[in-house]
C-alpha cells in the first residue's frame, strides 16, 4: 500500500525522504517553495542527487508536487496567466530533475468570465506547457466556493477532454465530501466513484490526497480532519479505502497535527482502515 504525507523541505530538498520514512510514510508530496507567493523552485545539484537516491534507497515514491496556491489556470487575465504558466512550468521542470513522477494543480476561478470560459481558460493555460517525458500533470478536485473550478466532476472531465495534453487527476476526500459528493457510507462511496467513472474514468484517477472533513457534505468549507474522525467518519474512509478504484493509487495525507495525533497517527490509521 502507498501512502504518506505532505512533509518539509526545510534545510533542503532532501531533508523530504528522511521526513517521510519517519512518519512511516512510502510515498509523499512537497512544495517546492511557498506556496503563498511567486517564487521559482531553488535547490542544488547535490540535493536533486540525494532527493533521487535516497528516495530509491528507502523505497519511497511516488512523489508529488504540490503547485503554488497563486497560480490560476482558469483565469481570463493575461498576466496572471502569464505567470501562472511561468511558475507551472518550473515545477514541472523541478519535478524533471528531482526525478518526481507528479506535479499537482488546482483549476482556480473564472472570477467572472463564467464556468464554460473558464474550463475553456485552463484547457488553454495548460496547452501552453511543455511537460517533461516522465511527469504527467495532475487536476485536482477542489471544495468549491466562489468562482472556483473543478469541484464538480464535469469540470475535471472538461478539462481533460479540452486539452492536448496527457493529463490525469488527483481526488481530495476532503474536497469532494465538501462539494457535495457524499463518502461516509459504503453506498455513497459507491455512487460518487460511478458518477467520478462516468464524467471523468477511474482510469485517470492517479493519486488521493486523503483527508477526512471537519465540515459537513456541501458545506465548500475546506478544513481537513483526522482520517475517521472527521464528517466522513470511520466507516467513509473505510470505504474509500477498499474501493477499487483507489485499491491501487498513491495516498497522500494532508491531516493536521493536533489533539495529539499527527503525521504518523494518520499513516498507521489509514493501514488499518484499509485491511
Amino acid at each position: 500500500m502507498q501512502v504518506g504525507a505532505h512533509v518539509s523541505v526545510a534545510g533542503g530538498v532532501d531533508n523530504a525522504v528522511d521526513r517521510e520514512v519517519d512518519v512511516g510514510g512510502n510515498c509523499g508530496q512537497i512544495f517546492t517553495t511557498s506556496p503563498q507567493v511567486w517564487q521559482d523552485p531553488e535547490f542544488e545539484d547535490g540535493e536533486a542527487e540525494r532527493f533521487r537516491e535516497w528516495s530509491r534507497e528507502e523505497n519511497v515514491g511516488p512523489w508529488v508536487i504540490h503547485a503554488s496556491y497563486l497560480v490560476n489556470l482558469a483565469t481570463p487575465k493575461k498576466k496572471l496567466r502569464e505567470k501562472s504558466v511561468a511558475s507551472l512550468q518550473a515545477e514541472l521542470d523541478a519535478a524533471d530533475r528531482l526525478g518526481i513522477d507528479y506535479v499537482n494543480v488546482h483549476l482556480g476561478a473564472h472570477t467572472g468570465a463564467g464556468v464554460e470560459q473558464g474550463l475553456t481558460n485552463a484547457a488553454d493555460t495548460l496547452d501552453a506547457l511543455d511537460i517533461p517525458e516522465g511527469v504527467t500533470l495532475l487536476v485536482e478536485s477542489d471544495a468549491g466556493s466562489g468562482t472556483k473550478l473543478g469541484d464538480e466532476f464535469d469540470h475535471l472531465g472538461a478539462v481533460l477532454d479540452r486539452s492536448t495534453q496527457d493529463l490525469e487527476v488527483c481526488l481530495d476526500t476532503a474536497h469532494v465530501f465538501a462539494a457535495g459528493y457524499d463518502l461516509s457510507t459504503p453506498a455513497e462511496v459507491e455512487t460518487t466513484f460511478a458518477e467520478f467513472d462516468d464524467l471523468v474514468g477511474v482510469e485517470n484517477l492517479a493519486c488521493v490526497h486523503l483527508n477526512d472533513s471537519k465540515h459537513g457534505c456541501g458545506t465548500n468549507k475546506d478544513e481537513h480532519a483526522h482520517v475517521g474522525e472527521g464528517k466522513i467518519g470511520t466507516e467513509g474512509m473505510r470505504a474509500v479505502l477498499t474501493h477499487e478504484a483507489v485499491r491501487d493509487v498513491p495516498l497522500v495525507l494532508e491531516t493536521p497535527e493536533e489533539n495529539g495525533k499527527d503525521f504518523a497517527w494518520n499513516v498507521e490509521r489509514t493501514r488499518e482502515l484499509a485491511d
